[in-house]
């Protein structure tokens, strides 16, 4: 190459340099203009879509396509109240469409945010206009009258959070606050990042003094409105949520829960979503519901749930599972306007319009899977079947529930429970053996506060032991009669007198009527304890259900044990001694007068006096019950209609437990032959309870 030839090139590349440089600095003085542009359009932006005054600080690329912004903070209008505010932003800046004007941010990172959210009343806050739609979108015409669209609420929640996700991001030192007129919150996250949709961070969150450092994993796709993701406890400690032991009183928590959002379809006013969720030792604990901890150690939902009107619905497709056991629930509720609400305390109990339980529409419907026996213990929740706990069998099981409640007709209330078993059958008891019903075995009595009062022997050991066959049939008979008509035939329980138990708690909002059958009682008093929670009466349903289907013991043997522990008054326990304090009597020589009146007053053994006045004289509603019972005794054949007719309205007394009547002097003897005052008895509606005159129904 000759010189002449190197010098032409040397002169090329010098001013190819020259171009380069002269162009790379125009572009970076021009990009510099073009992102405070471009910083301009999404400020205005913003703040067309939203009340608010967004403040960028200094802006500025720190390499080719890498930006930072010194400061930012975005202010609601309405308030002038800072929502959020943050030290360092950067992102990813696609060059091209800066110089087409339309610039793209991507790879977002934010160091040392703060976002505060304050709520003074219902109507001011500094954060509701994020989800609360514009006055420029177009408003579809909806009907309000008929409560909250909670569609449409969930929906707007959703779409913002979702709206507001961005695909890439990483946020340092970030803290969150609420201050509210209920509730306070403080949420610290050291990291929190979001790549190629990957979610990953911990946090902790101080809400209502209760304190979680919790994990998130998960996957999110905002454009498909689509998240899977995990929250897990830190440092090997469960996460307490904070609301429900503020408000309700329970303690619910977990070591790890996961949910998953598949599907949202909006359609007239109606959200759709579909999803599952899950849960690792999930536990909750609540004295209404159990005096300890009820735990899930695995259990997870499949559901396919719709939100609208006035109303919420697990539809069908609905799976949940505990262990190995599958249950599939169809459950919808709603509430009516309030115009359409029905109320009256004789219809459902209610004063008014605005009650929690007014014009409210409950269908459930539950089935299982054919479920192994040994599935189906392993699915009991731990702390909520104690007896059964290690039981093993044999066969299969498989459970439904239908039920139906209208408060508008609160008389129409419908409920179906039940287990069906394929050759099923113990090979294992638990905690307790089941069929020591049917041996000699020890017996604790306990009072209301659950402390023991007195241990028996129940079987020929005790000498105040009575056989089945040495009590009265007068007694036998009185106390089927009155606590359970169909106890020869039925399989445990009694679900009509449960059902016209249930109105009448809920008309009168307290427990006023059990729906107990003899066999309930018995498990009651043996196995379980006397406190009244929701998971004891569970138990024992299964309990009296594993007793009667499987024949552990007879009926006669299950009477015999009744009579021998159950309370008769203060501190007196079994037929024996209540035979002797009250008449100086041997069980089996007691009249029919002595027998109606031992059966009145099993349900309220220390109010063994109350059915009489001062003088000894039995008072209207205790006549009446002696009458009635005696009646339904004489229908069924068990004592002659010229017994019935003699039923006196005087029970005489001559055991020891006449000084404890502590009666006065009688003044005036006529008012033995005064006639029942049946209206003072007539709210428990015994004769509908009983069955009346309707013959025993047959086993199933």
């Amino acid at each position: 190459m000759t010189p002449a030839t190197k010098k032409k090139i040397g002169i090329g590349l010098g001013i190819l340099a020259a171009l380069v440089l002269t162009g790379l600095g125009i572009f970076l003085v021009k990009r510099q203009q073009l992102l405070e542009y471009a910083l301009v359009k999404v400020k205005q932006r913003v703040e067309r879509k939203f009340p608010v005054t967004l403040t960028f600080g200094p802006a500025r690329f720190t390499d080719l396509n890498t930006v930072q912004l010194d400061g930012m903070s975005l202010v609601p209008t309405a308030t002038a109240d800072t929502l959020l505010r943050a030290q360092t932003l950067r992102a990813s800046l696609s060059v091209r469409s800066l110089f087409a004007g339309r610039p793209v941010f991507s790879n977002l990172e934010i160091d040392n945010a703060r976002l505060t959210a304050r709520k003074v009343n219902e109507q001011q806050d500094n954060y509701s206009f994020l989800y609360k739609r514009t006055k420029e979108a177009p408003q579809v015409p909806r009907d309000t009258t008929k409560g909250t669209n909670y569609g449409l609420l969930a929906n707007q929640l959703l779409e913002a959070a979702f709206d507001n996700v961005p695909g890439e991001a990483d946020f340092r030192n970030f803290l969150l606050t609420y201050d509210g007129p209920r509730h306070r919150a403080r949420l610290v996250m050291p990291r929190l990042a979001i790549e190629s949709g990957e979610i990953s961070g911990e946090m902790t969150a101080l809400i209502d003094s209760v304190e979680n450092r919790v994990g998130i994993i998960g996957h999110i796709d905002a454009g498909d409105y689509e998240v899977d993701a995990q929250v897990f406890g830190l440092d090997k400690r469960p996460v307490v949520l904070p609301y429900v032991q503020r408000r309700y009183g329970a303690r619910v928590q977990f070591d790890t829960v996961r949910i998953a959002l598949t599907d949202k379809d909006l359609r007239q006013d109606e959200l759709k979503l579909k999803g599952t969720a899950s849960a690792v030792n999930f536990i909750v604990n609540h004295p209404k519901l159990s005096d300890q901890d009820i735990r899930f150690p695995r259990g997870g939902i499949d559901f396919v749930t719709r939100l609208g009107q006035a109303s919420f619905a697990l539809d069908k497709g609905t799976r949940v599972l505990l262990n190995r056991m599958e249950f599939f629930p169809e459950f919808s509720l709603r509430r009516r306007p309030v115009p359409e609400r029905v109320i009256g305390k004789n219809v459902n109990g209610l004063t008014s319009r605005d009650q929690l339980l007014a014009g409210l529409v409950v269908k459930l419907n539950v089935e299982s899977a054919e479920t192994k026996a040994n599935d189906f213990f392993d699915a009991l929740p731990e702390g909520m079947f104690e007896t059964l706990e290690g039981t093993r069998g044999e066969g299969t099981l498989q459970y439904r529930l239908r039920a139906a409640l209208d408060m508008n007709q609160l008389d129409s209330l419908q409920f179906d429970s039940g287990l069906r078993a394929t050759k099923f059958r113990i090979t294992r008891f638990g905690r307790e053996d089941l069929s020591k019903l049917n041996e000699p075995f020890p017996y604790t009595a306990y009072n209301d506060k659950g402390d023991s009062v007195k241990t028996f022997a129940v079987g020929p050991g005790n000498p105040n032991f009575t056989p089945y066959n040495q009590v009265s049939d007068y007694l036998k008979y009185a106390i089927m009669t009155a606590e359970d008509p169909r106890f020869m035939s039925h399989r445990g329980f009694m679900e009509k007198a449960f059902v016209k138990s249930a109105i009448q708690n809920l008309k009168e909002r307290r427990f006023a009527r059990g729906g107990s059958t003899l066999s309930m009682q018995l498990v009651k008093n043996v196995f379980l304890t006397r406190k009244k929670t929701i998971v004891r009466k569970v138990e024992e349903a299964l309990i009296v259900w594993i007793i009667e289907n499987t024949r552990l013991t007879s009926k006669e043997r299950m009477l015999e044990v009744y009579l021998n522990i159950i309370e008769w008054g203060p501190k007196i326990y079994g037929v024996h001694e209540a035979a002797d304090f009250y008449f100086n009597k041997q069980p089996a020589n007691l009249n029919l007068s002595e027998s109606l009146y031992l059966a009145s007053i099993i349900p309220s053994p220390k109010r063994f006096r109350a059915g009489f006045n001062q003088y000894g004289d039995l008072r209207g509603s205790a006549r009446y019950f002696r009458r009635l019972i005696a009646q339904l005794m004489a229908r069924k054949g068990y004592i002659s209609d010229e017994a019935y007719q003699n039923v006196g309205g005087a029970v005489s007394f001559s055991g020891r437990g006449l000084r404890a009547m502590n009666f006065s002097a009688r003044p005036d003897t006529t008012r033995l032959a005064l006639p029942a005052d049946s209206a003072e008895f007539e709210p428990l509606n015994l004769l509908d309870l009983l069955g009346g005159g309707v013959p025993d129904a047959q086993p199933e």
